[in-house]
């Protein structure tokens, strides 16, 4: 059955009774279980089904900017449709089902409940009753099986139950049949951890499409992030990492971001989070692998699209991408209807990724070796020999940069240099448009989309001759340029 739907489905009534039992609306820890219908083992992930090399068409991952709690559309190349999770029961789906609405999303083919939190089923029973009696259905739901007492987990039960949609107690090893791409589950175990703790038994996803992969961890922490290592190792390689936990210091630990190495994060939380998501503890982890990170409570939805070979990466709010400066910027709203704009374009490599299996052995040996999307910058014009004195006249010294490429480029955090080592960093959070161009002027002035001002008081290149040098913000050297 490998590439089919997992074998295990619900009892649905009486998951409902236990879930039903606490009659309230917090999300009390509640640890019993439906018992399944069926005992069949899961399926084992082998080698992917889909060719990664060659894929077709585009893989879409949309983090939505639901406030507190997670929501996350996942579009396959074929037009497939992967809701997981549906933000906070205060909001009761009207974000998501907003936002679905809005890109003509007309059938939910898998809706995946990553754990039974009311921050993240909040809008379960809306999702399904309105794609149910005014869309074109909900194919299955995938749970994790560890039922919550919550009315919020009732009212989910109850719409599945009410509309025969089947429900598939779901475990690592399983795979979600997305056509075109490999989704697969890698925890929890079928024995659970951390005695059935639901935020350490949700429902971790890897999404492989071509060269790239997503990695989603749900609200998975340290017992969680140890499982994964000790049985993928560094065949958790991914291309993209949502933050497990909203960014709590409780997840992203050291050992598991290694093993991931990711080149994206994202990090979904509201701006204000009464639980202070994302933590300083877990975006100094970040930090200190400079790892790029993307935040819906400030840059608002976040939507990765991958062609197989590159992830372009698109946000509602240009804000900065350090980890350590996240909360600089303003906060997102998360009813703006404001439009997503391409960012930045992050090429992941040439080799396909490692493939994982439940045993923690590989079906292909080499990780995908990543590349900066830097080949499209390029140096434009050097005025070196401003009018009369270079010192008088510091803004008629400049340096021309332009973007030669197709996709937009994201130059937060790179430095231009020259010789003598004077240095200039792009502020965090500045693209550079397919097509455009940027003038780096050495004095001092208001920063655009067209001109950047290095706040220098004396000249920096020399009339005779100079070296102008680009770095990337991982410190590869991308443009080495000697005029004179």
């Amino acid at each position: 059955m490998a590439g089919g739907p997992p074998t295990r489905t619900l009892a649905v009534v009486l998951v409902v009774v236990l879930a039903g039992c606490g009659g309230v609306a917090s999300d009390a820890p509640e640890t019993s279980t439906a018992a399944p219908t069926a005992s069949q083992e899961a399926t084992t992930t082998g080698a992917s089904t889909t060719d990664l090399g060659t894929p077709n068409g585009t893989l879409s991952v949309h983090f939505i900017n639901v406030g507190q709690g997670s929501s996350t559309l996942v579009v396959g190349p074929t037009g497939e449709t992967m809701l997981i999770d549906t933000g906070d029961w205060r909001a009761d789906g009207e974000g998501v089902l907003a936002y679905l609405e809005a890109r003509d999303v007309d059938r939910i083919d898998y809706l995946v409940t990553t754990h039974a939190d009311a921050d993240h089923v909040g809008g379960h029973a809306a999702v399904i009753e309105h794609f149910e009696t005014e869309a074109e259905g909900v194919g299955a739901v995938y749970d994790p099986g560890i039922a919550s007492s919550s009315q919020t987990y009732a009212a989910y039960l109850d719409a599945v139950e009410a509309h025969d949609v089947t429900l598939y107690e779901t475990r690592a090893g399983d795979r979600i049949p997305l056509e075109g791409a490999a989704a697969r589950v890698l925890a929890p175990p079928a024995g659970y951890l951390a005695d059935r703790d639901r935020n350490e038994n949700s429902l971790v996803l890897a999404l492989e499409f071509g060269q790239s992969r997503f990695l989603l961890p749900g609200d998975g922490e340290r017992e969680s992030e140890e499982y994964l290592v000790e049985r993928y190792g560094d065949a958790l390689n991914a291309t993209v990492l949502g933050a497990g936990h909203h960014g709590s210091r409780s997840s992203s630990t050291g050992e598991f971001l290694d093993a991931v190495s990711p080149r994206l994060v994202v990090v979904s939380s509201a701006y204000d989070s009464q639980y202070g998501h994302p933590h300083e503890e877990a975006l100094r982890r970040l930090a200190d692998r400079s790892v790029r990170t993307y935040w819906t409570g400030t840059h608002g939805t976040v939507v990765l699209t991958s062609d197989g070979s590159a992830v372009t990466v698109a946000t509602q709010y240009r804000a900065p991408t350090d980890p350590l400066e996240l909360r600089d910027a303003d906060p997102a709203d998360p009813e703006s209807a404001t439009p997503v704009e391409a960012r930045t374009v992050v090429p992941v490599g040439e080799s396909t990724p490692t493939t994982l299996t439940p045993d923690g052995g590989t079906t292909t040996q080499a990780a995908a070796e990543t590349t900066e999307a830097s080949d499209a910058l390029a140096v434009a014009a050097i005025h070196a020999d401003a009018e009369g004195n270079d010192n008088d006249h510091l803004n008629d010294e400049y340096v021309v940069f332009e973007n030669t490429g197709g996709q937009p480029l994201d130059l937060g955090g790179w430095t231009v240099r020259d010789a003598a080592g004077h240095a200039y960093t792009f502020p965090s959070g500045f693209a550079l448009d397919a097509g455009a161009r940027v003038t780096l002027h050495t004095g001092s002035g208001e920063d655009s989309a067209t001109d950047l001002y290095w706040g220098e008081d004396r000249a920096v290149w020399n009339n005779d001759g100079d070296t102008v040098v680009v770095e990337t913000d991982a410190g590869t050297t991308v443009i080495e340029r000697t005029y004179g």
